[in-house]
């Protein structure tokens, strides 16, 4: 289907989440210190989601262990921004995740 296709009803661009309705996120991915405990780890986790995906109306989908990867988008239907990539990526780094990575923004369901 083509993606860019022009003329079509408000309901179809919402149903194929495009123009008005496009949704963009970013991957992300860090990794922590070989030796990390169950409880460093779920602190860090837990302050991840309340200081930076929570107050910025994002959702993380991801998992991991010593290294975690995952996809950021917002909660509600919308377009993350580079100003959300950037505290994500400052959050992580200043909070002693290591190696951690941001991806540039993308169409979350027409992503190629």
């Amino acid at each position: 289907m083509k993606v860019d296709a022009k003329n079509r009803s408000r309901r179809l661009r919402k149903k194929l989440r495009v123009d008005e309705f496009q949704e963009l996120g970013f991957d992300v991915a860090w990794q922590f210190n070989e030796g990390i405990t169950g409880e460093e780890l779920d602190s860090f986790i837990n302050k991840f989601f309340a200081e930076v995906i929570e107050p910025n109306g994002l959702g993380f989908g991801g998992e991991g262990d010593h290294l975690w990867h995952g996809l950021i988008c917002t909660q509600k239907l919308g377009k993350c921004t580079e100003e959300h990539r950037q505290a994500v990526e400052k959050w992580l780094t200043n909070n002693g995740a290591k190696s951690a990575s941001v991806s540039e923004l993308y169409d979350v369901w027409w992503a190629e």
